[in-house]
């Protein structure tokens, strides 16, 4: 009898130990995308401030910055900008994180904190960096100057998350590959590369989202004719808050779902975070 009383307490504790967790990841995840639901909220209100809940629904603040030539050409900067930044991420962090795994030579540490050093060094102070840098060069403020320094920042995204991927690969794979005949890039396309796929895609994802938000390193090397979307707005709420921002930022929202929605159907969120884990 007591022993029975024992399961069934012990149950008992398990069932609401899981209502409480189930409790706390939605309070969470609300707590999360309540910020998201506002700013989505405030770009559909009628009145000319900032308002939330809004009062009515009207569209035309999404068509006041489609309609603004500056904030297209801001979003494609943006957009060029974080694409070519995480192609060159990819092409720089990935094999570095292969020899980071594989490879024991002296200095290894070094190169690893190399990498990794701009995760912990502020935007503002690797900004007055490029733009030094660039200028001693001759192409301060230009398009190279700014894909330079997205490309530094987001770097150690890729190679952390690629670095994770390669926890207890097992090399005898790839051996066995070419003990079979395969080359070495071919053993690395057929054999490497699917398995580390969902960490790379995961540092891509994150090089593309820390790219396109930078404010600090990009007002550095920002003219009147190149200019980021986050520039574009932090320097717009200097003068003016209308929901006008709201509608931009949504808009970023709405890219984001759908990228994320890609992820899940082409690769599977679950594969890219367990990569992780």
């Amino acid at each position: 009898m007591r022993r029975r009383f024992g399961v069934m307490t012990e149950r008992l504790g398990l069932r609401i130990g899981r209502v409480a967790l189930g409790g706390f990841g939605w309070i969470v995840l609300t707590y999360l995308a309540l910020p998201l639901v506002v700013i989505i909220g405030v770009s559909v209100t009628t009145t000319a401030y900032l308002r939330f809940p809004p009062v009515g629904f009207t569209l035309k603040w999404y068509a006041q910055f489609l309609s603004d030539p500056s904030y297209l050409d801001a979003i494609s900067t943006s957009a060029v900008l974080a694409v070519n930044a995480t192609a060159l991420a990819l092409l720089l962090g990935v094999p570095t994180a292969l020899v980071l795994a594989r490879a024991h030579f002296r200095g290894e540490k070094g190169l690893a904190a190399l990498f990794l050093s701009p995760l912990i060094l502020p935007p503002i102070v690797m900004g007055a960096a490029i733009l030094q840098y660039a200028g001693a060069l001759g192409f301060a403020r230009t398009y190279g100057a700014m894909l330079v320094g997205h490309t530094v920042i987001v770097i150690p995204y890729v190679v952390r998350t690629t670095l994770a991927s390669l926890v207890g690969f097992e090399t005898s794979l790839e051996e066995a590959a070419r003990d079979l005949g395969d080359s070495g890039p071919g053993a690395f396309f057929r054999i490497t590369l699917p398995i580390i796929k969902p960490g790379i895609i995961a540092g891509a994802l994150f090089a593309v989202i820390i790219s396109w938000i930078n404010v600090e390193l990009s007002m550095f090397n920002t003219t009147a004719h190149l200019m980021t979307i986050p520039v574009k707005l932090f320097n717009y709420i200097q003068y003016s808050v209308d929901p006008m921002i709201a509608a931009v930022s949504a808009a970023t929202i709405y890219v984001a779902i759908v990228v994320v929605a890609i992820l899940d159907v082409t690769v599977g969120i679950d594969r890219v975070a367990a990569s992780n884990e």
